[in-house]
């Protein structure tokens, strides 16, 4: 077990600095940001819906939360309309795309101003095919250089690209034509694929080596929905999927499970914590999809935790892999800053999959998770930064973890720098 561990940490260094990155410069970590999608789906009826629905408001007062609140403090920066934000035809004369004209009266060039204006950057949704998922709005097809050339007009900062009503053989050419068309505007956006979740489902291996190319991130698998269910197969798609997609991962180019769903209907408080750490062991974006303005303290909490956010967008890039289950509970690490003498610092969340009335606790040795350090590890507690294990623990001492049902306990294993252990 422990040499297996070794000998797979020093192949994904290698694999991570042997990879080309996107030449554009962008994501060089997880993009962090909010997305419309999962919480406020196609919700176009303002009449009924008026703080719900897909509208200029809607945006603005995501905008001013993520000041008021602390998100942009904590590094959160995009801004990103999904769905259902144009009229269902093209302008007839210059065959442009059109933003609805009773739900964003003011275009998408003052909305993006407005995002702008507060130091934030702002994301748009189109699709590769004739319509978008929802089925009634144009897609990008014969018209992709007229419509990357809007986007720039617009001031767009961050373009997804869905699959929807599109032809699977021309994905591996149309999604990179669409890039370089981007970036042919000299506007920088970074550029989010969803390129290989059409293909897995229809049993097309994709290619990873062109995805980190082309793209800035890719969604892998498929959409996320507000259920614990739908989490955990997702989290383990990546899981047993490691040894392909994980090497893909790094500065520039991201795998992306989708969305947060924390603060919405469907998470607990402590399956909130789980997938808040799961997703930054994965290095995966963090993309909110929620109601800011109505969220609760301790979910927002886990949101803009700083421990948490810095293994996330931990400079080395190195994806985490779930190493071992053992009693339904999932070990799960990543490799991360700082390096001290060759050494390696890791994150390592424990997360639960056990439905029991009470939390479950283990015993872990340090040198079973791959940690060698002669001099011992000083471990914290990221979920409370100020719980700071006392002594400094050697690779022969085994510490106990007590995780609650569906719960996490996510570490910071560090080495140490002096000579005192126990």
């Amino acid at each position: 077990m422990k040499s297996t561990i070794f000998i797979g940490l020093a192949i994904i260094c290698l694999q991570y600095s042997n990879v080309n990155t996107l030449d554009n410069g962008l994501a060089k970590r997880p993009p962090m940001g909010w997305m419309s999608w999962q919480r406020y789906r196609c919700i176009i009826d303002c009449d009924t819906y008026p703080s719900e629905c897909i509208s200029e408001w809607l945006f603005k007062n995501v905008t001013d939360h993520f000041i008021s609140d602390g998100y942009k403090e904590a590094g959160y920066e995009y801004i990103i309309i999904d769905d259902c934000w144009m009229e269902m035809e093209r302008d007839p004369i210059t065959q442009e795309l059109v933003p609805d004209r009773k739900r964003f009266p003011s275009g998408m060039k003052a909305l993006a101003d407005y995002v702008h204006s507060k130091g934030l950057k702002f994301g748009i949704y189109e699709d590769y095919g004739t319509h978008t998922c929802m089925g009634v709005y144009p897609g990008v097809i014969n018209h992709m250089e007229l419509d990357a050339n809007t986007f720039a007009k617009w001031d767009v900062d961050y373009v997804k690209l869905d699959g929807c009503y599109a032809e699977l053989d021309d994905m591996d050419k149309g999604y990179p034509e669409f890039g370089r068309l981007l970036n042919a505007t000299g506007r920088p956006m970074v550029y989010s694929c969803s390129w290989p979740v059409y293909q897995e489902y229809n049993g097309i291996m994709p290619n990873y080596e062109a995805l980190k190319k082309h793209c800035n991130l890719w969604r892998n698998w498929g959409d996320i929905q507000d259920s614990y269910v739908i989490l955990n197969e997702i989290t383990e798609y990546f899981a047993m999927n490691a040894s392909r997609i994980q090497p893909h991962a790094g500065p520039g180019h991201w795998n992306d499970p989708d969305m947060l769903l924390i603060g919405n209907y469907g998470l607990s408080f402590d399956q909130s914590k789980s997938q808040m750490a799961i997703w930054a062991i994965l290095a995966a974006p963090l993309l909110m999809s929620n109601d800011l303005k109505n969220i609760r303290p301790e979910f927002r909490e886990i949101l803009i935790n700083p421990q948490v956010i810095a293994v996330n967008q931990d400079e080395l890039g190195i994806q985490g892999t779930r190493l071992k289950i053992d009693h339904e509970i999932e070990t799960w690490i990543r490799p991360i800053t700082p390096v001290a003498n060759g050494l390696y610092s890791y994150a390592v969340a424990w997360a639960s999959k056990r439905d029991d009335g009470s939390p479950y606790a283990i015993k872990v040795k340090l040198s079973d998770l791959g940690l060698t350090c002669d001099k011992g590890y000083t471990i914290t507690d990221l979920f409370d930064e100020e719980n700071k294990l006392n002594n400094i623990y050697n690779v022969n001492h085994n510490i106990t973890v007590r995780i609650n049902p569906s719960g996490v306990i996510f570490y910071k294993f560090t080495p140490a720098v002096h000579e005192n252990s126990v």
